[in-house]
């Protein structure tokens, strides 16, 4: 496959024809913002809302994981509009999200905490009303917790679950605000999860957290 020449951020790069622009930024140390982008997964889910940039040329900015790159394309990943729409998904997102870093096992390592000083927002959002859910913990596995309230929705832990065609377990389940990650027929994660911490590893959140790091 042959390569194409683009500019992002005013950086010249080289990237295989049909690469979406994320993974060609992201391959060049150029941060796009990012919570739901898997790059093995043929389609992208495009649900974060996060990932908007500017290309020269064009009215309205586009999402970098859908975006395939072209030769000369110019590409702005903080331009003004696109910043504001990525700070609006990322209020949205926060909105829902119980906001407690001291007492979580990811604090300092949540990449929502990143996003917010990329984007320039803050954590407890004062745009949206929150909407918080008091939903149950799952503390049955030995190794770690699962903890819906704080999950964003997007999508890593159930893609690397379902490599394991034989024995996943996680998927998504309702719709809406109801939408959850959760296991088949809800059944506690420790009843049939034991030997696997792939999904723990990707969580973004402390939504999947290791016991030992609390």
């Amino acid at each position: 496959m042959k390569n194409v020449t683009l500019t992002i951020d005013g950086k010249k790069i080289t990237a295989r024809a049909g690469e979406k622009i994320l993974w060609a930024a992201l391959g060049n140390d150029i941060y796009i913002p990012n919570l739901c982008a898997i790059k093995e997964k043929p389609e992208p889910n495009a649900a974060c809302r996060l990932c908007f940039v500017e290309i020269e040329g064009e009215d309205e900015p586009v999402t970098a994981c859908t975006r395939e790159v072209e030769d000369g394309m110019v590409v702005n990943t903080r331009g003004e509009k696109a910043l504001k729409l990525a700070q609006a998904g990322f209020e949205l997102i926060m909105a829902s999200h119980p906001v407690d870093c001291a007492h979580c096992a990811a604090n300092g390592a949540c990449e929502l905490q990143a996003l917010a000083r990329h984007l320039g927002c803050k954590l407890k959002t004062k745009r949206y009303r929150q909407l918080l859910r008091d939903l149950p913990i799952d503390d049955s596995n030995p190794m770690f917790t699962l903890d819906p309230n704080k999950c964003v929705l997007c999508g890593r832990c159930v893609w690397e679950c379902h490599k394991r065609k034989e024995t996943a377990l996680l998927g998504f389940a309702y719709r809406g605000f109801n939408r959850v990650i959760t296991t088949f027929a809800s059944e506690p994660i420790g009843e049939r999860c034991l030997d696997c911490r792939e999904c723990v590893e990707v969580c973004p959140t402390g939504a999947l957290a290791f016991k030992d790091k609390k």
